[in-house]
């Protein structure tokens, strides 16, 4: 069974949790038809168990058409045909958790699939009629109803309206196959409350929460002004009402809630994480922050500081299924993540964003809080150059072939080196294809390699489970102490409890490590010949007992 961690015993499981984020349909193939499946993360619990990490979460695992990687539910209570069935995923939860390891699952609240049932009953509909109450169907602009009612711009580009044969049109903030559900209607927040108690009876023990701030929409949808507050479909105060009787219900079965919050206002960030509202919430900002020293000082503080009056537990990412995975991130000109910024091409340095995606996982594992660490990222996978022609992310085809998309860190991960397709499945080719030096990342072959990236992590987080300066206890808000020691300019030095210490050296040259007695618990790459810590090279330190 997995070690627990060293905290307090009235300390919460989730405020320094270690979080593994499961993209099922690229995990692992158990049924050999190039999609992974239940199955195939049921077989892998050994090597999660071996990884070291407390719980599990998985992007939807539900009925789904796929117009967007399944976050079109069209069944919020049934586990798609092509991961397996509701049994195997009830299956599932309860092994984990004997293996002691937790499940988290998405709930995607905002939109639902167009072969949703509710939908569908609302396509048959007229307008007007009580099924379409339970979206945002309007009438369009103009002489003919021709133009969209609206100026608003989809999460995926474009217009985010789409018009019927009856001359009407439906709101839908991402792609047409995703329309909005209208959170005004009692129906939809009954349903939601349904669904979460009906999976929290299920054992699951927490849930993250899809674009968690749009739910809401001002009821005139209003076009957009620049400025305006509130905003007509971002952060409105109708969520936290939503939360409150959220928070209720998870509360009667011990759950949590995660959720996926992107405000850069910090203070009204901070109100989601109230005692009654959601546990946690996603750190986008040091997910998409630049490999610079200063930078990275500045969000970690930001981060601890809009977490700390509410005393909520910070989180911390360095990639997730949509984001451009750190190994490539790292390696180029450009640190720092932007959707916008994503093009075609861009050189990469594969080795040096490797060595500080390398440093980047012993920063992220010594901050204090919940970590959550992405699918393959501890094999150090890099973005795969996927042909245009196999691309499959709807933000590839809405952009009209110009943003590559997102399936570049979506390939099936590489199980076994001297395998058909990396050991993913079978012969039968994966969903998406793999590059042809996926073998050379394969985690068999790591397993066996003391420098591998796998090797790192696997040893970073048995540290980060056992040793006592990572532990948070009751009291400390954001899941622990940091304090901040001296430092030469580029290098991030601190210390948690117990006088353990992280170094982080990004200055462009080797500086010592702390001069007073310590014993060195972990580096990323190892010393120079002098003992000094390279560029792009972490240390975690314990002082000397």
């Amino acid at each position: 069974m997995a070690a627990n961690r060293p905290t307090d015993a009235t300390t919460p499981w989730w405020r320094d949790a270690a979080i593994y984020q499961i993209y099922v349909r690229s995990f692992a193939d158990g049924d050999g038809d190039g999609t992974g499946d239940l199955a195939g993360v049921r077989a892998r619990l050994p090597y999660l168990v071996e990884l070291g990490v407390d719980a599990l979460w998985f992007t939807p695992w539900y009925l789904s058409p796929l117009a967007d990687g399944g976050y079109d539910v069209a069944d919020y209570r049934a586990i798609d045909p092509a991961f397996g069935h509701l049994a195997e995923a009830e299956k599932l939860i309860a092994e984990a958790r004997a293996l002691g390891i937790r499940t988290i699952i998405d709930i995607v609240p905002n939109h639902v699939s167009d072969r949703h049932s509710w939908f569908e009953a609302a396509l048959a509909a007229a307008p007007g009629s009580p099924e379409r109450e339970l979206f945002h169907f309007r009438d369009g602009r103009g002489a003919h109803g021709e133009i969209p009612p609206n100026d608003w711009v989809s999460e995926f580009g474009g217009t985010p309206w789409t018009r019927l044969a009856d001359g009407q049109w439906y709101l839908h903030l991402f792609a047409p196959g995703q329309p909005d559900l209208n959170w005004a209607h009692p129906a939809v927040r009954q349903e939601h409350e349904d669904v979460l108690r009906f999976w929290f009876e299920r054992g699951v023990a927490g849930v993250r929460i899809d674009s968690a701030a749009l739910l809401a929409k001002d009821p005139a949808l209003p076009d957009f002004t620049a400025g305006s507050d509130p905003h007509p479909y971002i952060d409105r105060d109708e969520l936290h009402d939503i939360y409150r009787s959220w928070r209720a219900i998870a509360d009667t079965y011990d759950g949590i809630f995660v959720g996926e919050v992107w405000l850069p206002d910090s203070e009204r960030f901070a109100r989601y994480l109230r005692p009654d509202e959601l546990h946690t919430a996603f750190n986008f900002n040091f997910l998409a922050c630049p490999w610079d020293a200063r930078l990275l000082r500045s969000t970690i503080d930001d981060t601890l500081a809009e977490h700390a009056p509410v005393g909520a537990p910070a989180t911390w990412v360095l990639c997730n299924h949509d984001v451009t995975r750190t190994v490539t991130r790292y390696g180029r000109e450009e640190t720092g993540f932007d959707f916008a910024a994503k093009v075609f091409g861009t050189p990469t340095d594969l080795e040096l964003g490797t060595r500080r995606a390398r440093a980047a996982a012993l920063l992220s594992l010594a901050l204090p809080g919940a970590v959550y660490l992405y699918q393959g990222e501890e094999l150090g996978l890099p973005e795969a150059d996927i042909p245009r022609d196999r691309i499959q992310d709807p933000m590839h085809l809405r952009s009209g072939g110009v943003d590559p998309g997102r399936d570049g860190c979506r390939v099936p991960l590489p199980w076994s080196a001297d395998q058909p397709h990396a050991g993913f499945g079978s012969t039968v080719e994966p969903w998406l294809p793999q590059p042809a030096a996926w073998p050379s990342y394969a985690a068999d072959g790591q397993s066996a390699d003391p420098g591998s990236m796998l090797t790192l992590y696997r040893e970073g987080l048995r540290l980060r489970r056992e040793e006592p300066g990572f532990a948070a206890s009751p009291e400390e808000t954001a899941g622990g102490r940091l304090d901040w020691l001296p430092s030469a300019p580029g290098v991030l030095a601190f210390e948690r409890t117990h006088g353990l210490i992280c170094v982080v050296n990004l200055s462009g040259s080797p500086v010592p490590l702390p001069e007073s007695p310590h014993e060195i618990l972990l580096t990323s790459g190892p010393l120079d010949p002098s003992g000094l810590l390279p560029d792009d090279t972490a240390a975690w330190l314990r002082g000397k007992r």
